[in-house]
C-alpha cells in the first residue's frame, strides 16, 4: 500500500509539471501572436508601400518616356507601358507579402505550374485580350485620338489597356471593345490619313443641263477656303435614277475639316443649284383610279405665285360679300 506523504508528492510533482506545459504552451502562443502582429504590421507597410511604389513608377516611366521622341506624340504606346510597369510593381508587393506572411511562393508556383493547363483554359479569353493589345501595340493600326470604325461601331480612341480599348462616340459615350475582337475584326480608320475625301451626290431634273450642273456645283467647293487645291474638286455624273439623274461632288480636306466642311458643301451645293434656277426633283405620289377618271395627284405642288394668287381671289370674294 503506497504512503499518503509518496502519493502527496507525485500530486505536487504532476501539478509542477502541468503549470510549467501551460507555463510553454503560453509563452509559444504568445510568441506566435507578437510574430503575426509583427508580420501583419510589417505586411501593411509593404502594401501601402507597394501602392505608393507603383504611381511613383507610373509617374517616372511617363515623366521619363515623354521626353523621348517616338513617346512623345504617341499617348497609345505611353498609357500601355506605363499600365505594364504599374502591374508588375504590384505582382512584386504582393509576392512580397506572402513571403512575409509565411506563404511559400515556390509551392505556389509550383501548383500554378501543374494547374498551368486548367489556368490557361479558364483564362484563355483574358490572355488572348493581352496578346492582341500587345500585337495592336507593335501593329499600331491606330493611335490615341484617331477615329475608327470597328465592327459598325465607330468612335475616338481614348485608350489602350491590357485588355480592353475605349472609345468615346459622337454622343459621349464610352464605348469598351475587348482587344482580341479588335484585332479580329475589320479596323476602318477614320482619321489616320491628314486629308480625307468628301463624296455628295445631288439629284437634278433629266431636262436640266448637266455640264452647267457640274459647273455649279464644282465653284461651290472651289469657294470654300478649306477645300484643298490639290486634288482638285471634281464632278461627274455617276447615275441615271427612276426620275433624276445623279450628279457627284468629290472635294479633298483635311481630316479634322471633313464633318464641317461636307455639311457646309451639302447646303452650299443645295443653295446654288437653286439660285441657278436647276430643278432637285423629289418624289410625287399619284392615285390611280380603277374606273375610266384621269389619274388624280394625291400632293399638289403650290408655289408663291398661286399662294399669292389665293390670297387676292379671297381678298376680293371677301369684298364682294361685304358690299353684297
Amino acid at each position: 500500500m503506497v504512503s499518503l506523504p509518496t502519493s502527496l508528492n507525485d500530486a505536487v510533482a504532476a501539478s509542477q509539471r502541468a503549470v510549467s506545459l501551460d507555463a510553454a504552451v503560453v509563452a509559444k502562443v504568445t510568441d506566435m501572436a507578437g510574430d503575426l502582429a509583427v508580420n501583419l504590421a510589417i505586411a501593411s507597410v509593404i502594401l501601402v508601400a507597394t501602392i505608393i511604389g507603383a504611381k511613383w513608377a507610373s509617374r517616372i516611366t511617363r515623366r521619363t518616356l515623354s521626353k523621348v521622341r517616338g513617346f512623345r506624340h504617341d499617348q497609345t504606346v505611353l498609357s500601355f507601358v506605363v499600365q505594364v510597369v504599374r502591374v508588375v510593381v504590384y505582382i512584386i508587393g504582393f509576392i512580397a507579402i506572402l513571403q512575409r506572411l509565411g506563404v511559400q511562393t515556390t509551392s505556389i508556383i509550383a501548383v500554378l505550374g501543374a494547374a498551368s493547363l486548367a489556368v490557361g483554359l479558364a483564362l484563355q479569353g483574358t490572355l488572348s485580350n493581352v496578346a492582341a493589345g500587345v500585337l495592336l501595340l507593335v501593329l499600331r493600326p491606330y493611335k490615341v485620338g484617331h477615329v475608327i470604325d470597328i465592327g459598325g461601331v465607330s468612335g475616338t480612341v481614348q485608350r489602350l489597356d491590357l485588355f480592353t480599348t475605349q472609345m468615346s462616340n459622337a454622343d459621349n459615350h464610352k464605348i469598351v471593345v475587348p482587344n482580341s475582337k479588335v484585332l479580329n475584326d475589320v479596323i476602318l480608320n477614320l482619321s489616320g490619313q491628314r486629308t480625307r475625301r468628301i463624296e455628295i451626290n445631288f439629284t437634278v431634273g433629266y431636262g436640266e443641263d448637266l455640264n452647267r450642273t457640274r459647273t455649279v456645283l464644282r465653284k461651290v467647293a472651289e469657294g470654300h477656303e478649306k477645300v484643298l487645291p490639290d486634288p482638285a474638286p471634281w464632278t461627274g455624273v455617276t447615275g441615271l435614277l427612276d426620275s433624276a439623274v445623279q450628279v457627284t461632288l468629290h472635294a479633298w480636306v483635311k481630316s479634322d475639316d471633313w464633318w464641317q466642311v461636307r455639311a457646309d458643301l451639302m447646303q452650299g451645293g443645295k443653295e446654288a443649284l437653286d439660285a441657278a434656277g436647276i430643278e432637285i426633283p423629289f418624289p410625287h405620289q399619284v392615285a390611280v383610279p380603277y374606273g375610266d377618271g384621269a389619274v388624280m395627284p394625291v400632293v399638289t405642288v403650290r408655289t408663291v405665285e398661286d399662294s399669292g394668287r389665293d390670297d387676292t381671289d379671297g381678298a376680293d370674294e371677301s369684298a364682294d360679300g361685304e358690299q353684297g
